[in-house]
């Protein structure tokens, strides 16, 4: 992942597939359609000279224990629902549930 800073901006720059899928669930998990955004928030320190190989973020408005994007899929296909801004998507066997305006999607009966 290439990280850009320009100003007050941080661009992210996936290099690789599993890079892309990985930005797309951190975005559709802070990004809300409708209303307010999440924002990412530094947990602890970040010192590369005391060998810190990451950087930690807490995403404000999720539980530490909420299930993620990327580990709920479907078990056949299905449609996915957002009730607050009425988006649906058609879903694959084992696709992921997508989230959207911040929530994951329901799942129409």
């Amino acid at each position: 992942m290439k990280i850009d800073i320009i100003k007050s901006r941080v661009m992210f720059k996936p290099e690789n597939a599993d890079e892309k899928a990985k930005l797309e669930a951190i975005w559709r998990i802070l990004v809300d359609c409708v209303g307010d955004s999440r924002k990412l928030v530094p947990i602890g320190e970040y010192v590369p000279q005391k060998n810190d190989k990451s950087a930690s973020f807490h995403i404000e408005g999720l539980e530490p224990d909420e299930v993620s994007y990327a580990e709920v899929s479907v078990e056949e296909d299905a449609v996915a629902y957002c009730k607050k801004c009425s988006k649906v998507v058609n879903l694959k066997k084992e696709d992921f549930v997508p989230l959207c305006c911040g929530k994951m999607m329901d799942i129409i009966d």
